[in-house]
């Protein structure tokens, strides 16, 4: 892959080489292998973005993320599609209003919302179809299966995830680092989907923070959507909002054999290890270590993508 990036300006106010962010992604070529950089100027853009599957290597950055926003409000029941008449898909996998299929993806300093209102049902903010991809200080705003991690790995470091029902979700095998999660009404944080014990995927959450709304606790860590999700959140604050029991086994007590639920060293009023269903556990040091590291989204110490993708992280006055 060519070291110098090629470098895109989006200004809605006509003043950059696109005033949209899908004309960015348009001119990308197809089978894309040179790192191509869209910086966006600061505004509400209000459209679909979908990033193809062989446009590979796309960067998208901000300034600051509470000031460059893509939002939409598709939901699985109401969907705009992406590309005129071009179906990227239905229900819940169709419905976000980012959705990127195209590998080795990166954002910083980006915000991602699906503004639909609460009880729209599923209203996806990003779905991430794609292996390697990273996210730095972005905002995930929504309420129902917020941000949707299907398939790959990705990695997530000082960002901000909010929702209410299943707002992480899906697949994937992703390392969330210092991310403030924050839970705006009863539900649940994750629902992890791996289907068998063989699978490597899960979420690991590492030295994060769990906020709410103040009252009663309110919220569940986790419920599995496939009988063996895996979610292990460590050295992470938890306030008032989560449950005592912790996890939910989705109405399955069979579930309850398969789920793999881990907590590690965290702190809180809302860690509370006796009170914890009983199917869950606390880790020992000796098996929490591989969830600890970047190893556990990044097993290849030869050529680790993380520390490519980290290195080519390109400042926005570049």
């Amino acid at each position: 892959m060519a070291t110098t990036p090629v470098i895109f300006r989006v200004s809605q106010d006509g003043s950059g080489d696109f005033r949209t962010v899908q004309e960015a992604i348009d001119s990308v070529p197809l089978s894309n292998t040179r790192r191509t950089l869209i910086r966006l100027s600061p505004g509400i853009y209000r459209q679909p973005v979908y990033v193809p599957k062989t446009k590979n290597f796309i960067t998208i950055a901000g300034l600051c993320p509470e000031d460059t926003v893509l939002t939409w409000n598709n939901t699985a029941t109401k969907i705009e599609h992406h590309q005129g008449s071009r179906v990227i898909g239905t229900g819940t996998f169709g419905c976000g209003s980012i959705i990127v299929e195209g590998e080795d993806f990166i954002a910083e300093n980006v915000t991602f919302e699906n503004s639909s209102p609460e009880g729209s049902g599923q209203a996806v903010a990003i779905r991430v179809t794609a292996d390697r991809c990273a996210f730095y200080n972005c905002r995930f705003l929504g309420w129902q299966d917020t941000l949707y991690l299907h398939y790959g790995k990705q990695y997530l470091k000082d960002c901000y995830i909010e929702g209410s029902v299943d707002f992480i979700f899906g697949n994937s095998t992703a390392l969330l680092e210092h991310c403030h999660i924050h839970c705006k009404a009863a539900g649940f944080i994750t629902a992890q989907s791996r289907k068998s014990s063989q699978e490597e995927t899960g979420y690991v959450f590492l030295r994060c923070v769990i906020t709410g709304n103040g009252g009663t606790p309110y919220a569940y860590l986790g419920r599995p959507w496939g009988p063996f999700g895996r979610v292990v959140f460590a050295y992470t604050y938890m306030d008032g909002c989560v449950k005592h029991v912790g996890w939910h086994n989705w109405n399955k007590v069979e579930n309850e054999r398969s789920a793999c639920f881990y907590e590690y060293r965290c702190f809180g009023p809302g860690s509370c290890p006796p009170k914890r269903v009983t199917w869950c556990r606390e880790l020992m040091d000796d098996e929490a270590g591989q969830f600890l590291m970047h190893s556990f989204i990044d097993p290849n110490a030869e050529r680790p993508w993380l520390a490519q993708r980290m290195a080519l992280r390109i400042p926005y006055s570049a």
